[in-house]
């Protein structure tokens, strides 16, 4: 979280917008931190976008003419992700997806490892740790200020009120 994951999926749509692609985003119905219709980063950029319960919902909310899909937060959509992706790909679609990789534990977080593994470009991005200041590449839950447990449920939508960019040295699991 925080290393600026949803900007750059943000500034890459509207690159493809600038080249005049038809393009379509898509998140997960779940996430409506900040808006409901829209992809919103940490920072307050945003683009329309449409929420959907599943993966395999955003094939059918395809137009025809569309040639650039952009998936936000795609580590909450179920393992067939992946094989969506692939289909719209194979249709000649440029996917982009934002993700986090690992989990509040530090694990590979749902379908995004595979979903790394079938990209051709994938770029990781690393925030700063909130507490000593190196490059943080893990995302630490807090509860009423103390680390979650190891064994809470993985997912929770939320933002800066329950996590924090770390780094692996000053990151930890409760018990």
């Amino acid at each position: 979280m925080f290393s600026g994951k949803t900007e750059e999926l943000i500034r890459r749509l509207r690159r493809a917008l600038i080249a005049r692609q038809k393009l379509q985003v898509f998140k997960p119905k779940m996430d409506n931190r900040y808006h409901t219709k829209k992809v919103t980063s940490h920072t307050g950029l945003s683009i329309e976008a449409k929420p959907v319960e599943s993966a395999r919902e955003i094939p059918i909310c395809l137009s025809p003419e569309t040639t650039v899909v952009g998936i936000d937060e795609a580590q909450f959509f179920e393992p067939d992700i992946g094989d969506v992706c692939e289909e719209l790909a194979l249709q000649g679609k440029r996917i982009i997806c934002a993700g986090l990789d690992t989990d509040f534990r530090g694990k590979p977080f749902g379908s995004m490892p595979a979903l790394m593994a079938q990209a051709e470009f994938v770029d990781k991005l690393q925030a700063i740790c909130i507490v000593c200041g190196e490059p943080a590449t893990r995302t630490q839950r807090l509860i009423d200020g103390k680390p979650a447990s190891y064994h809470d449920p993985i997912l929770l939508v939320g933002a800066d009120e329950v996590y924090e960019a770390r780094c692996r040295h000053c990151h930890v699991v409760g018990k």
